[in-house]
């Protein structure tokens, strides 16, 4: 391993379309699922601070820019995925693979409802009291964590 990480070994392909279709088959299903069990609005408490909603977000994360046309989430998702897949190219690294593989994933999984529905739907729902976080799903989740294990693969590369 050393101070330069963990390079991949194998094929790179491969393993960022498994794991980035993993998380779009995963998203998929999953709000496949609420759209079939959850009534649109309806909460279902799981735990004390979590709640399965069915929401639909035309927006961005957490609803920033709905009043944007969907057209524009989809040309901006597009390129999205065009330059992840590009500069996954030249990566060796295995964390930074991993980590755009759930960007991708995560993008790919929004991209399907913005072209089938026109917009997102959400239904993780986190709170507090009465302070909600905004409602979110699995691909919002990868994108999340692809997004801050790539921050931490650089920052971390950075410093050695």
């Amino acid at each position: 391993m050393g101070s330069k990480g963990l390079v991949f070994k194998g094929s790179k392909s491969l393993f960022i379309t498994i794991v980035s279709g993993g998380v779009v088959i995963l998203d998929y299903i999953t709000k496949r699922a609420i759209v079939e069990y959850v009534s649109p609005y309806e909460a279902i408490e799981i735990l004390p601070f979590l709640r399965i909603v069915h929401v639909k977000n035309p927006g961005a994360a957490f609803g920033l820019f709905s009043n944007l046309s969907s057209n524009v989430f989809i040309f901006i998702s597009i390129i999205a995925i065009a330059l992840i897949i590009l500069y996954s190219i030249s990566l060796r690294r295995g964390l930074e693979l991993s980590s755009l593989s759930l960007i991708l994933g995560g993008v790919g999984g929004n991209l399907i409802d913005r072209l089938t529905i026109g917009q997102v739907i959400d239904f993780i729902d986190f709170f507090v009291g009465s302070w909600h976080w905004p409602a979110f799903n699995i691909a919002d989740s990868a994108m999340t964590i692809g997004i801050i294990l790539f921050l931490w693969s650089n920052l971390k590369q950075k410093r050695c």
